[in-house]
């Protein structure tokens, strides 16, 4: 099971590979927001994730970090 962070700081690499930004836009009770190059990502406050659920949240970049990016 994934760790919050780990999954963060791969999409922190890989926004960064591609020259985007990616930064928290604010915080949250369940959830944290971040922006990747102006899309919102919602990122649970959970210290592990499921495959599943880290899945999910890697999903929603794919549309500024192309299809299947995180393999």
């Amino acid at each position: 099971m994934p760790k919050r962070t780990e999954v963060i700081k791969k999409i922190e690499k890989a926004a960064k590979a591609h020259h985007m930004s990616f930064t928290i836009k604010r915080r949250g009770s369940n959830h944290d927001i971040y922006t990747l190059d102006g899309l919102m990502v919602p990122v649970g406050r959970h210290v592990e994730f499921t495959q599943r659920y880290a899945e999910t949240v890697y999903k929603e970049c794919e549309t500024k970090l192309g299809k299947g990016w995180w393999r």
